[in-house]
């Protein structure tokens, strides 16, 4: 009956004619976008509502639960200090904590050490050239000693300055999340009134 290339091409036109005009079920697609999906929440109609109509009871779930809560969920997650102003707040903190230190001592140890080697060449008989060497090794060993309470004291306070900021970001997103739950737990409540199974 169809026999080549033109008899094959009007019979394929015949059966897409013929599927266009045959009156099917309207099909009811949900939208490609609704407030439920936004926050990353599926509503399901237990009532056989229509796409248009859950829509449009999202939408005004949406906004009561927003009004209601005064969250918005849209806005973004706070946003934490950026690795350079985490790194001046920690090299702040340490030349603070630099200064917190005290200074003298390079003195303290001179005069320890003065004693010291002044004790010492008393016994070996001059004492004026045991404190004088007493006084230079007691002023290096006082600065060394110095110098490591300082380092010691920045390394803490750059550490500390950290832990802080880090608790601080952690209580931001905790708060954030919080406020989200909250919206959701409003937003469901309102579908749930409306006939929907919201997850």
């Amino acid at each position: 009956m169809f026999n080549g290339p033109k008899n094959d091409m009007k019979h394929l036109l015949m059966v897409l004619l013929i599927a266009c005009l045959i009156p099917g079920a309207p099909a009811q697609t949900a939208p490609a976008w609704s407030p439920a999906k936004s926050i990353g929440m599926f509503a399901y109609p237990r009532n056989q509502q229509n796409p248009d109509q859950q829509l449009k009871d999202e939408s005004n779930c949406y906004g009561s639960a927003k009004q209601n809560t005064g969250v918005d969920p849209q806005a973004p997650p706070p946003a934490g200090p950026s690795a350079q102003q985490e790194q001046a707040a920690q090299q702040q903190a340490a030349q603070q904590a630099k200064q917190d230190v005290g200074k003298g001592g390079t003195v303290k140890g001179a005069a320890g050490g003065a004693a010291g080697g002044a004790a010492i060449g008393a016994i070996a008989g001059d004492a004026g050239k045991g404190a004088a060497i007493g006084a230079t090794v007691g002023a290096i060993a006082g600065r060394r000693k110095q110098r490591m309470a300082e380092q010691k004291a920045q390394q803490q306070a750059a550490q500390q300055t950290a832990q802080t900021q880090q608790q601080a970001q952690a209580q931001a997103q905790a708060q954030h999340q919080g406020a989200t739950d909250t919206f959701k737990r409003a937003f469901s409540a309102c579908m749930d009134a409306r006939g929907y199974s919201v997850q």
